[in-house]
Parts: structure tokens; sequence; C-alpha cells
């Protein structure tokens, strides 16, 4: 019997459908690939204040105050965040305190805003504005025990004003002004019957005023005013129930101040009398009733109060040192905590006030000697099993970093630093070692095939539980992206971070995690002497791996103090180990930086430090460095931005400076200015090109197959000033007062490029320049809306090259050299749209070639990256475009720029008080790498035009093999069906 003439075409339909249903299945992605590319870290910053909330069932938890002015709770088992909020800069927090157990109480924007917040959840209760005076030191007091009312009140006291404020609902009992003019209280106090509030103050530099209030209404009982012979330098602290000590102006004596009911007491005391050999500045601390320190950046003296008769030293501790404040154990007793370093570790010291001279617990602990010394110690204690009191204590580091620290062991630890990042560079990993043997590779091919087939069964849901374990375990391990060795894709690297605290930290692109850290031993700052700052970090030596056998560098500059004239600090360090290569104390001050293209012949890249005289110092300081150097001088040219000045100038090198012997440095000439005028115009920014972007192609090819040729010119600077008035926050001038005007500008010859004004436009601005475009963000006073205008600038002179003939001939100009100092004919177009957005920064997508279109990287006010098509920012968009538009891809024009909730780069994460975009070409073109911080970290992986160079990592070729052989079998047999019934038709 034949067979059915249409069986062949419905096996091979069957195949298909087979097949077609596997791939379906294969484009599933796993749990564990969620996040895959990128990794979000949480941060809170160097932690100022901490209160405990040890309750003896729960979760216990401690709640801090962060110099990045973030509120956070966190785990006291594990470290980790229950909480935070991160508050806005132009409301710095000021103190924090607990209420009831149930409340966390915050003091802002110099003692004007007190909040209260929820502790289990911080979500926050109520908000109170409070009218004070201007002060330095707001005072934050919660009353203890308070019999007056049910719910706890708050004092607050700021400059000469004091409130009571409910903690319940933040309603305000009582508030008052006191009417001694220069008036700042320092101490607020409750007497033990807690019916009375003792509020202490300093008028001008040398009056003393103590009042008594009532705690219920207010009212004041009693007023004591008194004068010093001396100034004060308005540092008091408490020494006793109702002694003062305060420091005068000259730092040179204590007075010890004793208040009663009726009368001020004082008595003075010099420090020399008290400690012979001090040197430095130093602070006073309080610690417990009758017992204060005397702190240096090296020393710490325990000072005991003997009555009012004076002070004298109890111990004293001759390494860097921080000490705690006093934490109640009993009725009548109190603890601290003195946390000194010995060698590679710190001591934990536990003394009562009850004996100050004996201690109560004495560990060593050993820590990571790249955090420096320690900062702030917060104190704790909990009940152990035997009744008595055990002692836990958090640990602020130099480097910014958070630990606690419980019997002599470290419990966990922060790398909080990593909220403060002020730079960053990347360096490539070690190339992997060649040579493998071939056991390996038979194992390695045994093992994938394994692997693919496992992956198989999973995709067809036929794996086991065990299996499916195993596959999991397979992902995990066979993923590559957390290698220490160079991809060829060139995803893997190293992030290199400057933190504020002057320390080093490379993070692997990976997962984040921190693979070294140096904190740098030029950048340490002391703690009330010098400031040292780190100002940017650089590639120093890119060495070629097939050439030469060094490792990678990486160049901190910093400064050794705070002045402009500070002399500068150089470290140089491996980018492989962190291990400092080199490091020295220049001899000059860095006003400015200026990374060069140019490297000598052992790859070490050339840098320009301009100092306060306006030399040009060379780095490195090699021969062969200074040949590279001279031959590059007369094309050498640099601009600076003096923003208080008002002007731009620019520069050109001449062959020596002034110092004699020193043939490394270089004096400069200005050859060029704009002065813009203080009345009308303040310089709000300026952009240039990135030194490292690379431009595809000159052209641009439009619709109707004309070119444009782009003006490439690294010399472009983009100015943009604004009206004096316009200076201020949004909404602080009228659209009448207000003026946005933005320049195009050459480096070398200070030409006006390109100028528009934009009427009723405010900053702040945000801008980004890149090839021969710039786009830059600001507020529109009149339409009471962002806008974002991108400027196009294209080069004229080279316009006569369109014709395809004279390309052919050679009788174009595209080899000639292209400079400055020729007037250019360049043609400009521009156009502006709506942003629904504010903007905290703006950066542009950047890949090996050029090749991919260009994204531009917006920081939000949400906190979140938009990834913005470069071609919605188009100024040749129209609202009917021709078809030869359409077909060049012009999108039709919309007043407004489309936010599309796909676009964010951030997924659902902030990176809270967002900085900072870093864009980092991949060696795939297709692929850049993106790295935002803030107080957060977040990483990805973008590709503008989709990855159209590459398979993803997930592409299974296992099941691509199986595919095909399923087609190669079902064409087989439809042939040998075909071949029978083709046979049976010609026996018929």
């Amino acid at each position: 019997m034949a067979a059915p003439p249409g069986r062949p075409f419905l096996v091979l339909l069957a195949g298909l459908l087979l097949v077609a249903s596997l791939a379906t299945l294969a484009e599933a992605i796993y749990e564990d690939q969620v996040g895959l590319a990128d990794w979000h870290q949480k941060y809170i910053g160097k932690v100022k204040q901490a209160v405990y909330h040890s309750q003896k069932s729960g979760r216990r938890r401690v709640v801090v105050l962060t110099e990045e002015n973030v509120i956070s709770s966190l785990d006291l088992r594990s470290g980790d965040i229950f909480w935070r909020h991160v508050i806005d800069k132009n409301d710095p927090l000021d103190q924090l305190s607990l209420s009831l157990g149930k409340y966390v109480l915050t003091l802002s924007s110099g003692g004007t805003i007190l909040r209260a917040w929820n502790l289990p959840d911080g979500q926050m209760i109520w908000e109170t504005n409070l009218k004070t005076s201007t002060a330095s030191n707001p005072q934050l007091h919660v009353m203890s025990n308070n019999k007056v009312a049910k719910d706890n009140l708050v004092l607050v006291s700021a400059g000469r004003w004091i409130y009571a404020v409910s903690s319940i609902d933040g309603a305000i009992s009582w508030e008052k002004e006191f009417s001694l003019d220069g008036l700042e209280i320092k101490q607020v106090l409750q007497s033990p019957e807690n019916d009375i509030v003792y509020a202490f103050g300093i008028a001008g530099s040398s009056k003393l005023a103590l009042y008594q209030l009532s705690a219920k209404t207010g009212e004041i009982l009693k007023d004591v005013q008194e004068s010093l012979p001396g100034e004060l330098s308005g540092e008091i602290v408490l020494g006793s129930d109702n002694v003062l000590v305060a420091l005068n102006k000259a730092r040179s004596s204590l007075f010890l101040i004793e208040f009663k009911s009726e009368r001020i007491s004082y008595k003075k005391v010099h420090v020399s009398d008290l400690v012979q050999d001090l040197s430095g500045t130093f602070k006073l601390q309080s610690l417990s009733n009758g017992v204060i320190t005397l702190q240096t950046s090296s020393t710490v003296f325990l000072l005991k109060l003997k009555d009012t008769n004076g002070l004298e030293v109890v111990q004293r501790f001759d390494q860097p040192a921080a000490v705690s404040d006093a934490l109640t154990i009993a009725e009548k007793d109190e603890a601290f905590a003195v946390v000194q370093h010995v060698g590679s570790q710190i001591e934990f010291i536990v003394k009562f006030r009850s004996d100050v001279s004996n201690e109560n617990i004495r560990e060593k602990v050993n820590i990571d000697h790249h955090r420096g010394n320690v900062e702030k110690v917060f104190l704790n204690s909990y009940i152990r099993t035997d009744k008595s009191h055990g002692f836990r204590a958090l640990v602020v580091m130099e480097d910014h970093s958070l630990l606690l620290i419980q019997q002599g062991e470290v419990v966990w630890s922060r790398e909080d630093g990593l909220a403060s990042i002020v730079d960053v560079t990347t360096s490539e990993l070690p190339v992997e070692k060649d040579g493998v043997s071939v056991a390996d590779v038979e194992h390695n091919l045994f093992e994938w095939l394994k692997g693919h087939m496992l992956k198989l069964k999973g995709t067809l849901m036929l794996a086991n539980a065990d299996e499916v374990a195993a596959i999991q375990a397979l992902r995990l391990k066979s993923s590559e992206k957390n290698k220490m060795t160079r991809d060829h894709n060139g995803f893997r690297k190293l992030l290199i971070v400057l933190t504020k605290a002057g320390k080093v930290i490379a993070l692997h692109t990976g997962d984040g995690r921190i693979i070294w850290s140096n904190l740098m031993p030029s950048l340490r700052a002391s703690r009330f002497g010098g400031m040292p700052s780190a100002l940017r970090i650089y590639q120093w030596q890119v060495p070629h791996h097939s050439i030469m056998r060094e490792n990678p560098s990486v160049l901190v500059v910093g400064k050794s103090g705070a002045e402009s004239s500070a002399p500068g600090v150089f470290s140089i360090l491996d980018s492989y180990s962190g291990e400092e290569l080199n490091s020295m104390r220049l001899d000059h001050s860095v006003v400015q930086i200026i990374p060069l293209t140019l490297k000598d012949l052992s790859e070490q890249r050339l840098h320009l430090i301009v100092d306060s005289n306006s030399n040009a110092h060379l780095y490195p300081k090699s021969p062969d460095a200074l040949n590279v150097f001279l031959h590059e001088t007369p094309n050498l040219y640099f601009y600076s931005v003096d923003i208080q000045a008002n002007v731009i100038r620019g520069y050109s090198l001449q062959k020596s400076c002034d110092i004699k012997g020193d043939e490394y440095c270089f004096s400069t000439k200005e050859i060029w200015s704009i002065i813009f005028p203080s009345d009308s115009e303040r310089i709000a920014i300026s952009e240039t090109r990135k030194m490292n972007e690379v431009v595809h192609t000159q052209a641009k090819i439009i619709g109707d197959h004309d070119v444009m040729y782009k003006y490439l010119s690294k010399n472009l600077v983009f100015v943009a000033t604004v009206s004096p008035k316009a200076a201020g926050d949004i909404g602080s001038a009228l659209p009448e007062e207000a003026s946005l005007v933005a320049y195009l500008i050459d480096a070398v010859t200070g030409r006006i490029l390109h100028r528009v004004t934009h009427h009723g436009a405010q900053g702040p601005v945000h801008a980004v320049l890149s090839e021969n475009w710039v786009v830059y963000h600001y507020f529109n006073l009149r339409a009471h809306r962002f806008e974002m205008e991108v400027i196009e600038i294209y080069d004229q002179s080279r316009a006569d090259n369109k014709d395809v003939m004279k390309l052919i001939l050679g009788k174009h100009n595209l080899s000639a050299p292209i400079t400055s100092y020729a007037r250019p004919e360049v043609v400009v177009k521009s156009q502006s749209y709506f942003f629904t957005h504010s903007v905290k920064a703006m950066a542009v997508t950047q890949t090996a070639k050029g090749i991919t279109s260009k994204q531009l990287l917006i920081g939000t006010i949400g906190d979140q990256v938009l990834a913005l098509d470069k071609r919605y920012l188009d100024p040749r968009r129209s609202a009917n475009p021709t078809q030869q538009e359409k077909e060049e891809g012009i999108i039709p024009l919309t007043d407004s720029l489309p936010i599309i909730p796909q676009s964010f780069v951030t997924h659902s994460h902030q990176v809270e008080a967002l900085r900072g975009i870093v864009s980092i070409p991949a060696k795939l073109e297709s692929t850049t790498l993106v790295f935002t911080y803030g107080v957060d970290l977040f990483y990805t992986q973008l590709a503008p035009s989709r990855t159209y160079d590459s398979l993803t990592d997930e592409f299974s070729y296992a099941l691509l093999l199986i595919t095909i052989a399923v087609l190669v079998a079902a064409i087989i047999v439809t042939w040998i069906w075909s071949e029978k019934k083709e046979l049976r038709d010609k026996w018929r």
C-alpha cells in the first residue's frame, strides 16, 4: 500500500516545529542570571555619630549619622543596613538621638529642622520647623525620666533660641529667645529633679550667661551673667554636674567654670602646668562626671577634675588613640573606652569612672594596617551569661571604614570609604598564561560536554533535583566574569578608585569585590592639624603585555594642605597589587594637572603640573621623557578657567622657567584671555572632549547623499555663563533677570566659534562634549521646565570635497594639515528640547572604535542613570521629515525628549547621592562598561546598538548542534521517502 502523498512534508513540518519549540525554550533565563552583568553596592559614609538600641529580644541595631548626610540603622550582628535615608546636602544633619526607645530624632540645617523617624522601619513620623538665629553648633537634648510631660520633651538649642518639642507629635510645647546680644547656647542640662533646665551660653568671646528655666513652661527662673578676663575659643565641655571646662582663644589655658543657682565662679588652669611637652593643636572631650580628655593627633591625656581646685593627669596614651563618650552602666557609675594603636594591632581598653586608674578590659585586636588610625569610638554594653557587663565598640577608622570589635575580634567591617569617591581610572588585568597539558584539555572537553548535556536536560525539563543542583553549581564554577585575568572581550577590568580619605581601592568589574586597597601615607590627614587632600588618579604606565614584563601602574596626585600654595604629593602604585612603587613630596604646588597623550620609551605617560606661579613641571623626570616632550613643545597649548576671577586664559610653553638647575620646569606665556563682565555673566561650567575619545569617521552622510564634515578639533572648549542673579537656586531670579550664554571656544587662539544666549534660563548647568557636538541641560524659567540644548558644529572649509571626481583625481584637501590659527569656516546647527528630570551628572558612552551609536548617560534627580539615544538630540529633527530623512533614521520632532522606563541603566536601583558616571570602552565594539558612583556604587555593561558583534554568554552550542542534526536527519529521511515514492510511481 502506498504511503500518503503528504506524509514526508508532515514529518518535515513536525521536525521544524520541534526545533522551533526547542529554540523557544532556549530563550528563557535562569534565576541566577538576574544581575549577571551588573552589581549594586550600598554604603553610608564615614560615621560621625552613633546611638545604640540594644533590646533584650528582637533585632539589635545601631543608628548612625554620617558625613555623607546619611542616617541609617545597621544590624549590630552583621553590619547590614536595615534602612537608611540620604538627606540632601542643602539640609546638613547636625545631631542624632533616640527617644522613648522607638523614635530616631535628627536635627538639621543649623537647628532649624527637627525630624522623628520610626526606629523599626525608618519611616518619618513628623517634622517640625524651628526659627533660630545663626548657630555654629546646635544642640539636641532628650529629657530623661521626664515627669513634667508624658511624651518626653526634646530640647533644641541654636543660637540664642531654645525650644521644647514633644517627641510624640513634634508639637512645640514652649520656646524662648534670650535677649542677650550675640548669645550662643553651648550646653543644655536638666536638674536631678527634672523640673529645671539649665542653659549655659557665651555672648561675644568672654561673657558667660546661665539661665534657669522651668521645664514645664520655659519661664526664666534665674539669670546669672559673668565676664571672664580672657577670650574663649568657644570650645566648652561638661566636666561634672555643675562644672564646665572651657578653652581660651589662645588655646593655652583652661577655665573651670562652676555654676550655682546664684552665681558663676571660675578658675584658670594653664595647659603647660598639666602637660609640659604638649605640641600641636588639641581638643577637649567630656567622658564622664569628673573626667575629660585632652587629645592631640598622637597623644591622649586623661584628666580628672579635683572639684574646682584644678585638674590632674590620670593617664597618658602616647600612641594615636580615640576615646568614647561615657556609657551609664549602673546608677552611680559610668564606663568609657580608649582604643589606641600598638604596632599592627589596636588595643581596646575599658575604664570605669569610679576607678579611672585601673582597667576593666584590655584586649588586642588584629586589623588591616591599611585602615589607618582609629578616629572615633562608640561604646556599648551587654549582659553576659554570668550577669557581668561585657563591652563592644563601634570603631571608625581613618580610611572611613567601620568595624565592630568584641571579645578581641573584629565581628564585622564595612568599607564605607567607597561612599566618598573623588576620582576613577581603570586597569587591564594580567594576561592568562599559555601552556596547557593534554590531560587538562581532555578533562576540560569532557566537562564541557557534560555541562552542555546537563543544560540541555534542564532546558527540556528532564533534569531531576540533583541534576538541577549540579547545573547551578556548574554555572557558578564556570562563570568567567570573576577571573583575575583579562578576557578577549575586555569585560574584566580593575576599577581603581580614589577616596576622600586618601585611600586607593581596586574593584573587580565582575562582582565589585575589593582586590586590594592602600591608604596612602602621603595623603593621611591629621585629625586636628593639616589636611592633605587627594586630587586625581591617572594611568601612569600601561606597558604592552607582549613586549614589556612590568605591571601597569597608576599615579595619585594630591596636596599636602588646603591652601592653593601647598606643596603637591605624588605617589605611584602597582595596578595589580596596590604596592606603592614610588612617592615624592613636590617642591611646588599643584593648581592644574594636564595628562598628555605622549609616552616615553618605557610606556610612561607624560603629565604637566602647573603650579601657583604659572610654571609647568614635566613628569616623569627622565631624559627620554624630556626629549619626547621638547619635540612636541611647539604644538602644546593649554587653558585655565578661573571661576573666581571670571576669566579664561590660554597659554603656550616657553623653554625654561626661572628655577635654576631644573630642566624639567617650563615657564608659560599667556597668549589670550576672555574676561567675562561680572555684572552680567558668571562662569557656571566648562567642558572639553575626553582625551581618549575615538572618532570613527570625520564625515556624516545625510539622506540626500550629501556629506557634512565634522569639526573635530580637540581644542574645542564649551563654556556656559549665567547672569549673577540666576546663579542661585531655581526660582531665585525672575525670567527677565536670568540668562544663560553658551560659548564654543578654540583653546589655542581663544577665538569664539559660536555664541548663543538663552533668555529666561537658569542653572545649574550640566554639559557633555563629544566629537563635534555638545549637549547641555538648564532650567527655562519662562516655560517652568528643564531643557536640553544640542549644538553640532561642522567644517565648511572641506565642503568642496563632495565631488567624487576630485576625490579620484586627488584634488582634495582631506590630507591638508588642520591648524587652529587659520580662521575656521564653520556652520552650526542647534535645537532645544524639554526634558522631564533635573540632572545631577552627564556622560556619553565610549567604545573601542567609535563605530557604535552614542548614548547620553544622564544621572537624574531620582539617583538613576538614563541612557538616551543621541538620535533624539539631533538638531536636524523636523515635525514632518522627508522620505530621505526617514531613510536616514531621523526621528520626527517632538517638543520633549522621551523617558522610556526600559532605558534606565540602573533598572530599579538607586545610586544614592549620585555624583559621577564613567564610561569605559570594552574590546568588543558594541559594548561599553558603565560605572556610577555616589554614596552607592553601580556597574553594568551597556550595548547602545545591541550586541551585533557577539553571541550571548548563555548561547547553547549543544542545542545548536542538536538542531542541525535534527534538520540533517529530517532532510535524509525526507529524501529517502521521496526516492521510494518516485520508484513506486515509476512501477505503476
